[in-house]
């Protein structure tokens, strides 16, 4: 298996950062079209827990715009040529919340590249769902 193929990174950064400028821009028809247009599409955002397109799309439709954020760290990892996981560190403005998101990307013969799984989130001031050793 080819693994981290240049081409195959370059096209998996081009979803990813148009993903990114709809966010900013919340141009919701982009959002939604990096979508895989199947029930089996997944998003888990922090508020949310959505399955399928249509609830995802239902999702975008109320949001009036998306927190501003900063790029911390990307980094990409594809496995063939049809195959990617985009990771994305990020701070929010004005909270210096720091946010994690992960995309699964397929590239689908009659879609081209598209998200199949998301899952973001941000991180508390402590998980009080963990104790630390000690």
């Amino acid at each position: 298996m080819d693994i981290d193929n240049p081409e195959t990174i370059a096209e998996a950064r081009a979803v990813f950062d148009r993903y990114e400028a709809a966010i900013a821009g919340n141009n919701t028809e982009v959002l939604d079209a990096s979508f895989w247009p199947d029930p089996r599409t997944v998003r888990f955002g922090v508020t949310e827990i959505l399955y399928g397109i249509e609830a995802i799309r239902a999702f975008r439709a109320t949001v009036k715009s998306y927190a501003a954020r900063v790029t911390r760290k990307v980094h990409i990892t594809a496995f063939g040529r049809d195959f990617a996981c985009t990771h994305l560190e990020y701070e929010r403005v004005g909270t210096g919340l720091i946010g994690r998101e992960t995309k699964i990307m397929v590239r689908l013969p009659e879609h081209g590249w598209r998200v199949v799984s998301a899952h973001v989130s941000l991180l508390a001031g402590h998980d009080p769902g963990r104790t630390q050793k000690g």
